[in-house]
């Protein structure tokens, strides 16, 4: 299914900005493209860039990675919940905690090479085993109606948003 299957009304408004990044594709597709965009981006890190911050109090660039990653599991189990027609609200999270707790800064690049290419192939196993009814079922997400192809979408568009951070505030 592509972007425009979307409808007003399948997530919270707050994800339109990650959703911009995004050409009219397949979710499938897009999942793949953006992974493989993300490995090469991945590839010219070095070690010293994880420490970079662009301003003081600004998440380093390996707080920006394991914010990307910790964002990505929850989206799938967002997607996952409501495609097994779980009508339990899921609440939001506060990603601002979970920076500190994660200890980013003392992990290294290929950590997060090899732990980035294991949830996104995860992740495209689980939106490949979706049929359109799963994709489509209602569900609630922080007080918002929520669908899980809009999660396969925010993840894509998500990692390319702190990708376009990365160029204009990191210069990476």
């Amino acid at each position: 299914m592509k972007l425009s299957s979307l409808r007003p009304g399948d997530h919270s408004p707050f994800y339109q900005t990650y959703l911009d990044y995004l050409p009219n594709e397949d979710v499938i597709d897009l999942l793949k493209q953006t992974r493989d965009e993300f490995l090469y981006f991945l590839d010219h890190l070095s070690e010293k860039d994880l420490k970079h911050s662009y301003a003081e109090g600004k998440w380093t660039v390996a707080q920006v990675l394991q914010h990307l990653l910790d964002t990505e599991r929850i989206f799938q189990y967002r997607a996952l919940t409501v495609s097994r027609n779980d009508k339990t609200s899921i609440p939001g999270y506060d990603h601002d905690s979970y920076v500190p707790a994660s200890r980013a800064d003392g992990r290294s690049l290929v950590s997060f090479k090899v732990e980035f290419e294991l949830i996104r192939n995860s992740g495209i196993a689980l939106f490949e085993s979706f049929d359109t009814e799963m994709l489509t079922i209602q569900g609630n997400v922080n007080d918002s109606n929520f669908i899980p192809l809009a999660a396969g979408f925010i993840i894509s568009g998500h990692q390319k948003h702190h990708l376009h951070i990365f160029k204009e505030r990191y210069g990476l």
